[in-house]
């Protein structure tokens, strides 16, 4: 491995069918007053609202509720609950939901004591919290996002037409949750298309960590388990939804996708991320959908460019049979694999699905960022080529 890094992650994970019955411990760790966020209220339907509630009030806790959080949370909503949090002061911020939940929930943790735009300060000029941070505590509904183990998070700015990011797991560590429930049989009841699609966002993750560097670094074997373990269990899941071991597979591989610990020692890419993102900030659609869309296109494009770990990623993670082919073949027989799996999953690959017109093309192109960490820069007319070759 030839990079420098620290690494530090706080967070307390609690993991299995019992881990509700942690709850309690981890509340009394913290004052009376406590802000819950969550989305729609499925938590309400399948019953992890009233559990939650109960284990609230036996611990004496004054509870304000902050719901309605939506897919890609916006700054209209980081607004609204600013206002509500500075109200009720609360000592702790209890996310109830998935990785938009969470999202939310540690950018207002940052944004109540914050003197200035929260969007200005943390998402475009990228600067680190430097006001007193509200504890975030998470009960995880929804695997994908990784969210409950790291300190970054996705805002959407509607009236920009942008969806931005920031992470500072590294820099501000306290930003990560603080504690984690995670009962795998808590995202059974999740409707099957978000199920697949924050499964991609998990085999995406690692692969923007994977698809980076030349050394050989045990990160990058570390990334071939999970994505090995992350291509079996998905197919599981899809086959039966109620599959537990799957499912709890998931749930753990999710986690350790984005916790940092895969993208030390190395340089990593984002650059599908920024092109999935730009589609979710222009027209709304499903995260891991946007994502699965461009990837092949992406990874097609600079398979050239990166072609040793494309060989590698076909022969450790697809089985590809390397004799009498060259590199290139191997390599492509790598990303026809992933396809076929991407297919079997149910995923979106092409954007037409998601409601992309070919006349959004100027607000897509604006609205990615170009990263330098892979094993190709792209420029503004490289995004666009590549968003039309996954219409």
């Amino acid at each position: 491995m030839l990079g420098n890094f620290s690494y530090c992650n706080p967070a307390r994970l609690h993991f299995g069918e019992q881990a509700m019955d942690a709850l309690a411990g981890e509340l009394a760790r913290y004052g009376r007053s406590v802000l819950m966020t969550y989305g729609g209220g499925s938590i309400k339907k399948n019953g992890i609202y009233q559990e939650v509630r109960k284990i609230l009030e036996e611990q004496g806790k004054q509870v304000t509720e902050l719901s309605g959080i939506m897919p890609n949370p916006t700054t209209d909503k980081l607004a609204d609950g600013i206002a509500i949090a500075r109200s009720v002061k609360p000592d702790l911020i209890l996310a109830v939901g998935g990785g938009s939940v969470i999202d939310y929930s540690k950018t207002l943790s940052i944004s109540v004591n914050c003197t200035e735009d929260p969007w200005e300060k943390y998402l475009v000029r990228q600067e680190e919290p430097d006001c007193l941070i509200i504890p975030v505590g998470v009960v995880l509904t929804m695997v994908g996002t990784g969210s409950e183990m790291n300190g970054g998070a996705v805002i959407t700015n509607p009236a920009k037409k942008l969806k931005l990011d920031y992470d500072f797991s590294d820099t501000k560590p306290e930003m990560i949750p603080r504690f984690v429930i995670m009962n795998p049989r808590f995202t059974m009841t999740l409707p099957k298309y978000q199920m697949v699609a924050g499964i991609y966002d998990i085999f995406c993750h690692i692969c923007e960590q994977y698809f980076s560097g030349e050394d050989d670094n045990t990160s990058d074997y570390i990334s071939e388990g999970l994505m090995r373990s992350v291509i079996h269990s998905g197919l599981a899941a899809v086959r039966n939804p109620n599959n537990y071991e799957a499912r709890s597979n998931l749930m753990w591989s999710a986690t350790w996708a984005l916790n940092s610990l895969i993208s030390k020692g190395k340089t990593t890419d984002w650059m599908v991320h920024k092109l999935g993102q730009a589609v979710s900030a222009v027209t709304n659609a499903t995260h891991g959908m946007t994502l699965s869309a461009v990837s092949i296109p992406y990874y097609q494009f600079i398979l050239s460019s990166g072609l040793p770990k494309f060989v590698r990623f076909a022969e450790h993670v697809w089985d590809v049979d390397p004799v009498e082919k060259s590199d290139h073949e191997i390599a492509e027989e790598g990303l026809v694999r992933m396809e076929l799996w991407m297919k079997q999953m149910g995923l979106v690959l092409h954007l037409e699905e998601l409601g992309v017109r070919r006349e959004m093309l100027d607000d897509l192109v604006k609205a990615t960022p170009i990263l330098t960490g892979g094993y190709r820069i792209l420029t503004k007319e490289d995004v666009r080529n590549l968003f039309m070759l996954s219409m």
